[in-house]
């Protein structure tokens, strides 16, 4: 089994209007994003190629929000570990397309 290139626990995983976790983890490994409950239940996951994610206007240094399959989640972390995370979707992606 391979590392994973990004890995963040304890990620509060909303979607538009509740929250889904507040100890969450968000993971991409393999090409591949996954919003995962604190139990481990996958809530969500996608290619890399087609996941979408950015900061909002109105979040703060901890959130990044995210379209994956089309149902936009809002992700909030650690300050560095979210823009960790968007760095790690945007290798994850070129790694994808060099292949």
């Amino acid at each position: 089994m391979t590392e994973p290139e990004f890995s963040a626990t304890g990620v509060r995983i909303e979607r538009w209007p509740r929250s889904l976790t507040r100890a969450g983890e968000v993971r991409i490994e393999d090409g591949r994003l996954a919003l995962l409950t604190s139990y481990g239940r996958e809530i969500d996951s996608a290619p890399v190629k087609a996941v979408r994610a950015g900061r909002s206007w109105f979040s703060g240094p901890d959130s990044a929000v995210a379209t994956v399959n089309g149902t936009r989640y809002r992700l909030t972390m650690e300050p560095a570990r979210s823009g960790g995370f968007l760095e790690a979707l945007q290798r994850a992606v070129g790694s994808t397309h060099e292949q």
